[in-house]
């Protein structure tokens, strides 16, 4: 049996996915990235392969490396730009989905597949940090909660709290001042989910959304956000089967089945 690899290493997260030769996911992890890409990829990678009884990557017949720091997987066989891993491994978890908003740690994309998992079109927001997992937890450290706490707050909200502040440090300045005024936490958090939505609107127009989107990053498993870019963008989101937060991993390690098994 034929292994073949990715590894996605993140500005916060880096995330390594090991497919056997059906296409099936034999080991995975995500682990906090480190300051140095190089010792994040060689973490992750060493953790994957133990799952699946392999000592090295170099036993792995294909292993792409993709995300920010792409460049800094030193036993990779190439690498390929997070924005094609995303579309592919979105594609192979469900090839009826054709648009993503991809949060990632820094920066906002938005991504439009084609019909065998290749871009079609994308655009980024990496100007600013507003709306990204470092806003989040920015956020999240405001009100003094953990990321899963917060991206469930906004759910019970009955009125929203507008933010006017774009900015991610005086958009904190903005909800610390909120917070200290006594108004109701989750009315707070409701205008974050809210100002973010709103942001990621030119994403999904350029990705080509029109009744569906699905998200990847690890935001994509916060709840309030969903819901609020369901409001504002009017369109369903598709929760995908996989860990959306795996998506650039498992389509750097299915592009790297291709290339190893042609």
């Amino acid at each position: 049996m034929k292994y073949f690899g990715g590894c996605d290493v993140g500005s916060t997260y880096t995330k390594a996915v090991i497919l056997d030769e059906n296409g099936k996911i034999c080991a995975d992890t995500t682990i906090r990235s480190k300051i140095n890409s190089e010792i994040s990829a060689k973490l992750a990678m060493e953790e994957v392969l133990s799952k699946v009884g392999l000592n090295s990557s170099e036993e792995l017949a294909y292993l792409i490396g993709t995300g920010y720091g792409r460049n800094k997987v030193p036993f990779a066989d190439e690498n390929i730009s997070e924005i094609s891993c995303h579309a592919m491994g979105v594609h192979v978890t469900d090839p009826s989905v054709k648009a993503i908003i991809d949060i990632g740690g820094q920066d906002v994309k938005g991504i439009s597949i084609d019909t065998d998992g290749t871009v079609k079109n994308f655009a980024m927001n990496d100007k600013c940090a507003a709306g990204t997992g470092r806003f989040y937890e920015a956020m999240a450290r405001s009100f003094e909660m953990s990321l899963p706490e917060f991206s469930n707050l906004s759910l019970t909200a009955k009125n929203v709290i507008p933010i006017t502040a774009q900015c991610t440090v005086f958009a904190e300045s903005e909800v610390i001042t909120l917070v200290g005024e006594g108004k109701p936490m989750d009315e707070i958090a409701a205008g974050i989910q809210m100002a973010v939505a709103k942001r990621c609107f030119v994403m999904s127009k350029k990705a080509g959304a029109t009744d569906s989107i699905t998200l990847t990053g690890g935001c994509a498993k916060n709840a309030g956000l969903k819901q609020a870019i369901e409001h504002v963008l009017k369109l369903k989101v598709i929760n995908l089967k996989t860990d959306p937060q795996l998506m650039g991993a498992l389509g750097a390690a299915e592009y790297a089945r291709q290339k190893g098994m042609a």
